[in-house]
């Protein structure tokens, strides 16, 4: 009897050991401690040995690197044996395999240790090998989830940077495989959504989910809190305009149905919009929903004198000047380097399209008049080749870019835009038209002016709000604010094609 009870008690003792690691093991799956390290680093505790878990080709996954039996571990992770236990100078080596899911290969568990391998530590390194393989498969599944994702923004991102140069044929042969029938359309809008990047990965996922398969959604590339949202329905706008309803300090801007091969015009009217939302309650803003100075132009003689500015880029192949063209309107609307990320190409090959294309028109993009008409010309260019192959090309050769800004429509325009400036007892007018005359430079409007380059800034930066513009970031709304200036007087006509001030007797050459 005696024997009996201490045979019990022992077998007691015994099942309340194998019970405490059995469940530091199962701790191990809990969500909050699902680590290969830490399973591996608690099997050395446990097993008193030196663990190590190494793929098929060697690479240590986790724990202390060892040197197995090359021959043994071959066996385990071609399949032929799961299982192997040796003892080679003093030292006991137990090998397991451990199946992955991805790639296909097994892993090696290899547990060497001074004692002999008891029951229990077997059970052990039996039961911690089942774990690791659970582990390892969510890892994976996981990070296969995670690379599916990551490539499917990385082909979305790159379907809209061939949108953006113009090559519309690409851009649906690559949509085709995963979105048929998203760009089977002629025309589309594109919208800005701006939130915190700490926030941006949630407000893309739900961009998705509202927008279904039916839009194409990007991450940025150049702006850390952007989704940019391409999609040819117009219920997608409304559908957007609701989710930025809900989500405080988050930001919609879209733009004019555009066609396809005009998404890079469409991405800065967007961006231009963006601007004009951070200033109302509703959060959101569309492109059209503003009067902008091309509309009241004459449109031929806009398309004149387009044609005639940019004719120096007619020589050029016709991909050579779509990408030239492409470049340029997103460089005058972005830095080199975020031209650069937006189109996937290097800041030095931005610089040089943008350089090329300065020297064609033998001008200078340092002067803001001068990119201001520049970026009306490539903004107004679609339209232009439109009108030619409509017959209508507009008075080519005769245009004058004072005739192009001399309208009633336009006047009145300007004259209101400027005039929201005149109450202001600072005389931001002044400052802003000083400001823009020495390319935006405040250090040199402040010695003009002879205040403080401070003074100057926080000026430009009072007259946002009341202008709804940006214009501290080079962009479409700094543009609009330069050519009021020019069509109210208050800046001289910029040198286009290397000539001088265009002034009002004078042909422009551009």
């Amino acid at each position: 009897m005696a024997g009996r009870e201490d045979g019990t008690r022992q077998r007691t003792a015994g099942a309340g050991v194998d019970a405490d690691w059995a469940a530091e093991l199962l701790d191990h799956l809990r969500p909050a401690g699902r680590d290969v390290h830490r399973v591996v680093t608690w099997l050395a505790s446990a097993a008193h040995a030196t663990v190590s878990l190494q793929d098929g080709t060697g690479r240590l996954l986790a724990g202390t690197r060892a040197c197995p039996d090359e021959s043994l571990a071959a066996d385990i992770t071609s399949g032929r044996i799961a299982t192997a236990a040796l003892e080679d100078r003093g030292r006991h080596l137990r090998l397991v395999r451990v199946d992955r899911v991805h790639p296909a290969s097994p892993a090696v568990l290899a547990v060497t240790r001074d004692a002999p391998f008891d029951r229990r530590t077997s059970d052990i390194v039996t039961h911690t090998a089942q774990v690791l393989e659970l582990l390892l498969a969510g890892h994976e599944s996981t990070a296969a989830g995670h690379r599916l994702r990551r490539a499917t923004a990385d082909l979305r991102l790159a379907i809209l940077q061939l949108l953006m140069v113009e090559d519309t044929v690409s851009a649906r042969r690559v949509a085709a495989g995963l979105w048929p029938g998203l760009l089977d359309t002629d025309v589309a809008c594109v919208y800005v959504v701006e939130s915190d990047p700490g926030e941006r990965d949630r407000l893309a996922e739900e961009c998705l989910s509202v927008t279904g398969d039916r839009a194409l959604v990007v991450r940025c590339p150049a702006m850390d809190g952007h989704v940019i949202v391409l999609t040819p329905r117009d219920a997608a706008g409304q559908e957007l305009r609701s989710l930025v309803g809900r989500l405080p300090g988050v930001f919609l801007g879209g733009s004019a149905r555009q066609s396809l091969a005009r998404t890079a015009t469409a991405y800065g009217q967007a961006v231009s919009a963006l601007a004009v939302a951070r200033f109302r309650p509703q959060q959101a803003a569309v492109y059209a929903e503003r009067t902008r100075p091309e509309r009241l132009m004459d449109p031929a003689a806009l398309y004149g004198w387009t044609a005639h500015l940019l004719r120096p880029l007619d020589a050029l192949p016709h991909h050579t000047r779509a990408e030239l063209l492409a470049t340029t309107r997103l460089g005058l609307e972005f830095t080199a380097v975020n031209t650069a990320k937006i189109l996937g190409v290097s800041r030095n090959t931005v610089r040089a399209r943008m350089d090329r294309v300065e020297a064609l028109l033998r001008t200078d993009f340092t002067d803001l008049t001068v990119r201001a008409t520049v970026h009306l010309a490539v903004n107004a260019q679609a339209a232009a080749d439109q009108a030619r192959a409509d017959g209508d090309a507009g008075r080519v050769g005769t245009a004058r870019l004072t005739d192009l800004l001399a309208g009633p429509a336009l006047r009145a325009w300007a004259g209101d835009l400027l005039g929201r400036l005149e109450p202001d007892a600072r005389n931001l007018r002044r400052t802003l038209r000083t400001w823009i005359a020495v390319g935006g430079n405040a250090e040199r409007a402040a010695q003009t002016l002879g205040v403080h380059a401070q003074t100057v800034r926080e000026h430009v930066r009072s007259a946002e709000p009341v202008l709804e513009r940006q214009l501290l970031a080079a962009g479409s709304d700094l543009y609009e604010v330069v050519l009021a200036h020019l069509v109210a007087g208050d800046l001289d006509r910029p040198a286009l094609h290397g000539t001088k001030r265009d002034h009002p007797d004078s042909p422009v050459h551009g």
